[in-house]
């Protein structure tokens, strides 16, 4: 396995100064959130050069650029086609960055409120982009995410049903599938199986209300609940599981942690890094 930073718990600093703190705790890589001020579809060149070259520099891979584009399940015929052409020249970015992994969202509402026909929008459009990323020898990522149509295992193997490609595959996030309240551990790796092509971490813990930091609401099969942010082992998310079924299967991926506890951005990181670490190593 190999570990990387998610960008966006660095979004107080710039994007070089993500990737130099990522190399301070010793992982191997970084996911880059495509998000202002980190990086968008409308980066410059220079900046692009200038990005790659210090990701050499660190020796420090960019195994994911981590867009928030997607949501054809819901969007507009012309929503849909502005975003494939998003998402087109985020292809060739990532190229040039050295990404083997984009990640699209299909879009919502959750699953168990879905119908037949989300589902199939979401499909055509994500054949469209699995046809072009195989073009460019990328693969596509969904994530595991409550709110959406695959915030279950058995909702994301639904909808890679109706997908042609096999470039195509699922970012398993227990953090989320805590919330949504499906199974994260070992049966979800086992059922995922081929598709599984790469793994977030993150804790959360169900609370009483909102207003403190890190809290925030959401809605599951039980109706509007509330959640904290947590550092691992801090919250109700229980890891172990997980990892000692990616060491079960020989699983040689990445890992991302994307902890928003809290907590300063580099503190909740190496707490998180040394909290896999220790699950991952023999009892």
């Amino acid at each position: 396995m190999k570990f990387a930073a998610f960008s966006g718990v660095f979004m107080e600093h710039s994007i070089q100064e993500a990737m130099l703190l990522t190399k301070r705790l010793g992982m191997d890589g970084i996911e880059i959130a495509v998000r202002e001020h980190h990086l968008s579809s409308s980066i410059s060149q220079p900046r692009i050069n200038e990005i790659k070259a210090l990701s050499e520099s660190l020796n420090l891979e960019i195994p994911v650029l981590a867009t928030y584009t997607g949501g054809f399940s819901t969007a507009s015929d012309k929503e849909c086609q502005q975003t494939f052409d998003e998402f087109q020249r985020l292809l060739d970015i990532a190229n040039q960055l050295g990404s083997s992994m984009v990640r699209v969202s299909p879009g919502g509402p959750n699953a168990f409120k879905a119908q037949d026909y989300h589902y199939a929008k979401a499909a055509y459009w994500l054949n469209r982009c699995a046809e072009e990323a195989n073009a460019h020898k990328v693969d596509i990522i969904m994530e595991i995410h409550n709110q959406s149509l695959i915030e279950t295992v058995d909702s994301s193997l639904r909808l890679l049903d109706l997908i042609a490609y096999d470039n195509i595959g699922m970012i398993h996030d227990a953090g989320n599938m805590y919330i949504t309240d499906t199974d994260y551990g070992r049966d979800s790796v086992l059922k995922l199986g081929k598709h599984l092509f790469h793994v977030h971490v993150k804790d959360e813990l169900r609370v009483s209300e909102v207003g403190a930091p890190g809290t925030f609401t959401n809605v599951t099969h039980r109706g509007e609940e509330m959640f904290l942010q947590c550092r691992l082992g801090e919250g109700e998310a229980d890891h172990k599981p997980l990892f000692e079924a990616l060491l079960e299967t020989g699983y040689a991926g990445w890992v991302t942690l994307e902890c928003h506890a809290p907590f300063p951005a580099y503190e909740r990181l190496a707490h998180d890094f040394q909290f896999v670490k220790k699950l991952m190593s023999p009892s």
